[in-house]
């Protein structure tokens, strides 16, 4: 049995038909059908590199002149999940979709599946993205003790995913949200992926660790203070784009009044107080390690401070519980009072008192001795005029009074005059003598 065949290269549309083959008295017919497959281009913008949070544009477009048909797009992700694109424009020559909102992780190769009946379209067209970002999530909330040591730390993924290009960065602060930014640092990367770092601010205690996993932006706070809450910012720019990672820094602190031992049957107030203001699922809570319920205290819904009153010593525990778990917790050890204490302090008090008790009599037999040796030093003298034969009895001091007779006219005009260490008198009885009693 014989074959024949027909070879028809370069296929066209024009050559499609019935072909017949006569060989003999038989004739073999068979029907050619062409069909023409249109190919459609992907192009991405920003030529497939972008920070987190953006969302790109992929263009399809048909490389002939006919106008393109209707299209069924369906993408996948470097993960391989499905996404649904949406259709921003169309028209006779392409059509414009926006991707989701990209993350990190979401750099590697992904596949545009196109459909068409008429003209028959069917393709699978990879392409390649990066996104240069943050391990970290957008916004990371960290908790810290007043004097402890807090590490904050920003994992960039540009070594992971092989970014080529030099971009830079900063790290800001600022303790509430409407306040200004304080610049801490800058960075930038190169090409070749070396991270060079300049501290920013001298006012601000914060330190450079030189020990660090790559592509990392890190401060070390040696020494918490309650003040150095607040949002630490790290921001990337590429190209004048812009990504960030945000940790908010939250500080507790607690604090007792009076300070000190809790003596026998006395109170004390403990106080636990956070920087910031609290999730609506997060509480402060007192309570007694090894205590009973009635030791347990919880703060109401966005409280940022707790008060007890305690008067029994031991280890109290302030925690900061985020849905029933306890983010960070502050132990403060409240000491009683020593017995023999609590003896010496009765006994200052009641020696106290004895004391003053004591120096009030001295003081008053020292004045009641006082007045009578003043009263025993002082001499009864009679003085008498001898101009009128009247006479007085004066009181003076035996070694303090000195007395001399004046006679004659001067005496008469003048008198006598009595001195004294404390007092003295002058008698004007014109001449007088004296005599003891």
């Amino acid at each position: 049995m014989q074959y024949k065949q027909l070879w028809v290269r370069n296929l066209k549309l024009s050559d499609a038909g019935i072909y017949t083959c006569e060989y003999g008295s038989h004739k073999v017919r068979t029907s050619l059908h062409i069909f023409k497959c249109e190919s459609v281009e992907v192009m991405i913008s920003s030529d497939g590199h972008f920070l987190q949070n953006e969302v790109p544009e992929l263009i399809l477009m048909q490389n002939s002149s006919s106008p393109l048909p209707n299209l069924r797009i369906t993408l996948f992700d470097s993960n391989n999940k499905r996404v649904t694109p949406e259709v921003q424009n169309k028209s006779r020559q392409k059509y414009i979709v926006n991707l989701k909102k990209l993350e990190a992780m979401d750099s590697g190769t992904w596949v545009c599946e196109v459909h068409s009946d008429s003209p028959l379209i069917d393709q699978n067209i990879p392409f390649a993205v990066k996104v240069l970002g943050f391990q970290n999530p957008d916004l990371e909330r960290k908790y810290a003790t007043v004097d402890s040591t807090v590490i904050l730390s920003w994992h960039l993924n540009s070594q992971k995913i092989k970014w080529k290009e030099g971009f830079t960065g900063q790290l800001n602060w600022k303790q509430q949200e409407s306040a200004n930014p304080h610049e801490l640092l800058d960075f930038n990367v190169t090409a070749q992926g070396q991270l060079h770092e300049t501290k920013k601010s001298s006012n601000f205690l914060f330190e450079i660790p030189e020990r660090k996993p790559e592509s990392t932006i890190e401060v070390k706070l040696p020494k918490v203070h309650f003040n150095h809450s607040g949002q630490y910012q790290c921001k990337l720019e590429y190209q004048g784009r812009h990504a960030q990672s945000k940790i908010e820094l939250v500080v507790m602190k607690v604090s007792a009044k009076p300070v000190g031992p809790l003596t026998r049957g006395a109170n004390m107030t403990l106080t636990c107080q956070v920087s910031g203001p609290l999730p609506p699922n997060a509480y402060l809570r007192w309570e007694r390690v090894n205590g009973t319920k009635k030791d347990i205290k919880n703060s109401e819904q966005n409280e940022v401070k707790l008060e007890v009153n305690i008067s029994v010593a031991g280890l109290w525990s302030c925690h900061l519980i985020e849905d029933s778990d306890r983010k960070i917790s502050f132990h403060y050890h409240v000491e009683e009072a020593a017995v023999w204490t609590n003896y010496v302090i009765i006994g200052a008090s009641v020696g106290g008192s004895l004391l003053v008790f004591a120096l009030g009599c001295l003081c008053i037999i020292s004045g009641t001795s006082w007045q009578r040796r003043r009263v025993s030093a002082m001499v009864p003298v009679k003085a008498t005029g001898k101009k009128d034969g009247t006479s007085k009895t004066i009181l003076a001091g035996k070694q303090d009074v000195s007395v001399s007779t004046v006679s004659g006219n001067e005496g008469t005009q003048n008198g006598q005059r009595l001195f004294s260490r404390e007092r003295s008198w002058m008698v004007e009885w014109g001449e007088i003598e004296l005599e003891p009693l």
